[in-house]
């Protein structure tokens, strides 16, 4: 297919879904005016069912778990998929003159914008954590505190510094995070499914409510999400800075 018919075909695709799109959001109900009976009901019973004080991740990562997931499954194939494409594209052109040695960067960072990237590394890999680890009782969670982690990472990069980036976490690392969380979260439904016959179930002690050891399974589903999205954000990133120096050369 010529490049001209490529951006034919996308503008075509792009015009259809947004079509879709704006005919699904004059579809919805007006704010503030819901009649569906799922979300009041999920909203009266969440807390003294699963004993944590944030509705979202009960319905989330335990009344419709298995939809969530499927989009974890969604996000894990998207990106072994671009990371497929980037290398496979890497590995038609031939090697460079130099490879990415120790001194290998972006040199055009500002002093300014190096030291602003290392005191917001700190910062942003402790709100992540927190995010993750509080995803049942305050807003946020694994997927929200997975992206936060991930762009702690990136600020290494943001800072001039992508060969320590390199150095902090190999592809096989990220790779690894990635497949732990993923496995991690699917564990947590055959759990279930062992415990109680129902996939899912949540089948740890609940705690009490307001408690950060409490919501049973939900607390431990935050995690496992936080590490795969972590992982991918982290993958997806190596793999567009790498391109990214290979187009520089």
């Amino acid at each position: 297919m010529s490049p001209r018919a490529r951006q034919i075909s996308c503008v075509v695709v792009l015009l259809g879904f947004g079509a879709f799109l704006v005919w699904g959001v004059l579809g919805l109900q007006d704010f503030g005016h819901w009649t569906g009976l799922y979300g009041r009901r999920v909203l009266k019973v969440a807390s003294s069912e699963r004993q944590v004080t944030n509705v979202v991740s009960a319905v989330n990562f335990d009344y419709r778990m298995f939809d969530t997931l499927i989009e974890e499954l969604i996000l894990f194939t998207s990106v072994m998929g671009v990371m497929l494409v980037l290398r496979h594209q890497r590995g038609e052109d031939p090697e460079p003159e130099h490879a990415a040695g120790d001194s290998e960067g972006f040199e055009d960072t500002t002093d300014g914008v190096r030291v602003l990237g290392v005191i917001l590394i700190g910062v942003t890999l402790l709100l992540g954590l927190y995010i993750v680890v509080h995803g049942h009782l305050t807003p946020g969670g694994g997927f929200q505190g997975g992206v936060i982690l991930g762009a702690a990472v990136l600020l290494v990069f943001l800072a001039g510094e992508f060969v320590t980036v390199r150095h902090l976490h190999p592809v096989e690392t990220m790779e690894t995070i990635e497949a732990v969380g993923a496995a991690g979260f699917a564990g947590l439904g055959l759990g279930g499914l062992i415990a109680s016959s129902a996939a899912f179930h949540n089948f740890i002690w609940t705690g009490t409510s307001g408690m950060l050891i409490s919501g049973g399974t939900i607390p431990l589903s935050n995690l496992a999400v936080g590490c795969a999205v972590f992982g991918a954000i982290l993958i997806l990133a190596s793999e567009l800075l790498e391109q990214a120096l290979i187009v520089r050369r």
